[in-house]
């Protein structure tokens, strides 16, 4: 599948392009846009309302909502999202539900086979019951505000220009109703998007045949603690081995303390360097197998956020400001939809008085403010998945000595155009094997680092995951939307189980706070000298299951630090390692610039922390810079003429055709040089190096190891290059890449012709569909400045195979000013409606591209004077 999107491949023949052209442009496509716009304004009867409620949208499409009871503004909600994105949302829910076979027909099986072997819906099953009842509710009332709005319909094809087309590939389609599983099931897509760990555990297995221990660990080297600071300081938060936070408990937390007995009560195993016929082919495909799944968020390199909260005491408004941009895939329709929620009467039976940015398909707002408190959200990334190789005879495991059957079950994926699949799922007690599933997997069993089990015995292997355990996310979700205090905040998030988040807070009240929340797994490492989740585990000794989780009381958090700032971007929460969260952060690239411009502003104005946002310096080059004017050159001019743009860069990326554009663009085409000569001879093809923070961080380590094996190009047998020769040719290949690419003269290149960003569509917006299919739903060729672990991250992948082209960005941007809340400002990365030929479908992209942001009304007069139209919804019957 390709890298973001889920491509129905249909022929393409020269007829056919014609007739579907004619077919949706013509005849089909504008009854159907006609059909299928959105009624914003007058008036429409909403079944099921208790009472009038008002939509009220602003210039953008926005709408802010107005309803006098919780049941009546959720269901609102749910009838306006399905306004705007019902295919959106209808595409989630079958992909989550592992049904995309369903709509897409065969080409989706990939997809069905792996989720329904996880079983994300499944998993939502057992949660639905154990979440709050006002929850339920909540539930409820959007599903039923989405029927009504499906009921509305004359047909599937009024639903969305979508349907029409693939309808000609696959007739007969008919939308089901809506349910509160379909909003439920979303959340497992989210955490599976932003789990960690997962590629780089299958990366050092992959590796562990071909090299050593010690050079697979060059590559993973650890987080520069004196150069990037945590998100918690020594006085914020105890260091490892100290006394817990005072009130919080003992020093070591009693869950934490199996990890202690299971480490000393087994020898612990040894990681061997395992080789033989087919290892590399077996561990090659394992990623390229789990693509199957869409990247509904994003995944992998590039995936993080800017979110930081300044104090009152440290700007220019006397309140805190909040700032928050999270980095997650490209597409059209945008991830995030824009919403006001707002009960006229606030109390505790309708306590909704909210704005910012929600999830279509799923009530309340993900991230924006209320009327007292706002908050933001960046990955945390602990590392909660974990492999297991399960010893397998048949159907059954070893476990502790004694073989004991799988759990199986069969699933029947319907598939459009074609006859039913049925596939049998088994499961250990770690989780869903799949290597029923993806046949590298299995593969991998046989050739991962791991001794102490019977080597004649055929591996399985098995994925632990918190994800697949029920929690209750979405409480904390409705939780924090209501909370007036830090104290509600911080009990709100400790429901807040997958994906954990880092949970930055402010209040008009003038506090500041962070929390670190979610399901952290409590294990101990089978391998000496290697954190737990390093390398895949033995399942067939329990000594290393999962044993329960780190209690919340004792996850990092603090309330109105001394320094009178938090910057979470990603990167370590606390130098120690108590809590064990994970090893493998953003290595703090970006969170150390943001600090750095915080630190430099004596007061911090709202248009400081939006500039901050758009921040283009790269504060890995000057390291690298350093060693490249230390080449010698002076017997090849025609580098050295690239060579000197490097001389007085100011370390910027612009998109424009400055100087720093130039220089921008021969630097970045030396690093992906770089890295391709370096580590690409040995890494795996769907392991290359990407370029972003770790390789920053590996790269800053081995320019200070010259004897580092990895400065030999394997693929040059007999020849030792070394440092200062890799870094020689990586100089020489970009000079002559761009200049085959833009012309001779280094003054003509430009960073932002070659960083373009194309929003693809995503089931008809990727090249098997014909253009003019595309031509309605994508939007392309934006060129755009910065890059990976640049502030203003619009990353780029530098394997070989991917370009310069944008693969993940901001994908919005918000400043919330708590000394005025119609003062803050918000942008959304396309626009609010997902109807391609609605005004709304991409009217906030050239704003965003530019960096520029939006005012964001919140206060009943600010709504109302920013509104352009208005909608009525009555209840059946009311005049």
């Amino acid at each position: 599948m390709p890298r973001s999107t889920l491509v129905i491949r249909i022929a393409a023949t020269i007829l056919a392009v014609v007739v579907l052209a004619v077919a949706v442009v013509g005849a089909v496509g504008w009854s159907i846009v006609r059909r299928s716009e959105a009624q914003v304004s007058g008036a429409a009867n909403l079944p099921g309302l208790g009472a009038h409620v008002t939509v009220v949208r602003n210039g953008k499409g926005v709408p802010d909502i107005y309803a006098d009871t919780t049941q009546d503004l959720f269901m609102a909600q749910g009838y306006v999202s399905a306004q705007d994105r019902f295919f959106q949302m209808d595409l989630r829910r079958h992909i989550t539900a592992g049904r995309l076979s369903e709509l897409v027909g065969a080409d989706g099986l990939g997809t069905d086979t792996v989720i329904r072997t996880m079983g994300w819906r499944r998993v939502a099953e057992d949660e639905l019951p154990t979440l709050d009842p006002r929850t339920r509710q909540y539930l409820q009332a959007y599903a039923d505000g989405v029927n009504a709005w499906i009921h509305s319909r004359s047909s599937t094809t009024a639903m969305a220009l979508e349907y029409a087309i693939l309808g000609r590939s696959h007739p007969g389609y008919t939308v089901e109703d809506w349910t509160p599983l379909d909003s439920l099931t979303w959340l497992k897509a989210m955490a599976w998007d932003l789990r960690s760990d997962y590629d780089d555990e299958i990366t050092r297995a992959q590796l562990a045949g071909r090299m050593s221990v010690r050079q697979i660990g060059e590559i993973y080297p650890p987080y520069p603690f004196g150069q990037h600071q945590p998100i918690l300081g020594a006085s914020d938060w105890p260091a490892a081995g100290q006394a817990a936070r005072p009130g919080a408990g003992s020093a070591v937390p009693q869950a934490l303390s199996t990890v202690t007995t299971a480490r000393s009560s087994v020898a612990p195993m040894t990681v061997a360097s395992v080789s033989g016929p087919g290892t590399a082919a077996a561990y090659a495909g394992v990623q390229a197998a789990l693509d199957a799944v869409p990247q509904l968020i994003g995944r992998g390199d590039g995936i993080g956020s800017n979110s930081f909260v300044v104090a009152g005491s440290r700007t220019s408004t006397g309140k805190p400001l909040l700032a928050n941009d999270p980095h997650l895939a490209t597409g059209i329709p945008s991830i995030w939809t824009q919403v006001g929620l707002h009960c006229r009467t606030v109390s505790e039976a309708c306590p909704f008085d909210v704005s910012g940015f929600a999830f279509a398909g799923m009530p309340g707002v993900v991230i924006g403010h209320n009327q007292s408190i706002a908050w933001g959200l960046t990955n945390l990334a602990p590392d909660v998945s974990d492999f297991y190789l399960e010893q397998v005879q048949g159907d059954t495991t070893l476990h502790d000595g004694s073989w004991v059957p799988m759990q199986q079950r069969q699933e029947t994926i319907k598939v459009a155009g074609g006859a039913d699949r049925t596939i049998t799922v088994r499961s250990t007690r770690h989780g869903p094997i799949l290597s029923d599933v993806i046949a590298d997997v299995q593969a991998a069993g046989l050739t991962a680092p791991v001794t102490g089990g019977d080597t004649s015995t055929t591996y399985a292997v098995s994925l632990a995951w918190t994800g697949l355990t029920p929690g209750r996310t979405a409480d904390a979700l409705f939780g924090i939307d209501r909370a007036q205090s830090f104290t509600d905040f911080r009990e709100a998030a400790k429901n807040f189980a997958v994906p954990s988040q880092n949970l930055v807070y402010a209040d008009t009240a003038g506090h500041i706070g962070y929390q670190a929340p979610g399901l952290i797994p409590v294990r101990a490492s089978a391998f000496a000298d290697a954190p737990p989740g390093y390398w895949p585990a033995p399942g067939w000794s329990s000594s290393y299951d999962w044993k329960g989780w780190v209690p919340f009381d004792q996850m990092p958090w603090v309330e109105d630090p001394q320094a009178g700032f938090i910057v979470t971007a990603n990167q370590a929460v606390t130098q120690g390692s108590v809590p064990f969260l994970t090893t493998e952060w953003d290595y703090g690239f970006r969170s150390q610039r943001i600090r750095d411009l915080l630190v430099g502003q004596p007061k911090v104005t709202p248009a400081a922390m939006a500039g901050i946002q758009l921040d283009i310096r790269n504060t890995f080059a000057p390291t690298l810079v350093k060693a490249l004017l230390a080449v010698d050159l002076s017997d090849d001019p025609f580098t050295r003429e690239g060579q000197d743009l490097l001389r007085h860069w100011d370390y910027r990326t612009p998109a424009d055709d400055s100087d720093s554009g130039a220089s921008a663009a021969f630097f970045n085409a030396v690093w992906a040089n770089l890295l391709r000569l370096t580590y690409d001879d040995e890494l795996p093809p769907d392991s290359q190096a990407s370029g972003g923070s770790q390789w920053m961080q590996v790269v800053t380590v081995m320019l200070g190891n010259p004897r580092s094996a990895w400065w030999d190009n394997k693929s040059t047998p007999g020849v030792t290059e070394g440092e200062g020769e890799i870094l020689r040719q990586s100089l020489v290949a970009a000079r002559l890449e761009l200049t085959k690419t833009f012309g001779k003269d280094p003054g003509a290149w430009r960073w932002g012709k070659m960083h373009q960003l194309d929003l693809e569509h995503p089931v008809l917006g990727g090249p098997t569909v014909p253009s003019p299919v595309r031509w309605i739903f994508n939007k392309g060729g934006i060129e755009l400045p910065g890059g990976p672990s640049i502030v203003d991250a619009n990353a780029w992948d530098a394997s070989p195979s991917k370009g310069y082209d944008v693969t993940s960005a901001p994908s919005m941007r918000m400043v919330v000013n708590l000394a005025d809340l119609d003062a803050s400002t918000w942008v959304n990365q396309t626009g609010q409606s997902g109807q391609p030929f609605s005004d709304h479908y991409d009217d906030q992209l050239a704003a965003w591209a530019k960096g520029e942001q939006l005012p964001w009304a919140f206060s009943s007069a600010a709504v109302d004077a920013a509104s352009s139209d208005r909608l009525d919804l009555r209840p059946s019957g009311a005049s």
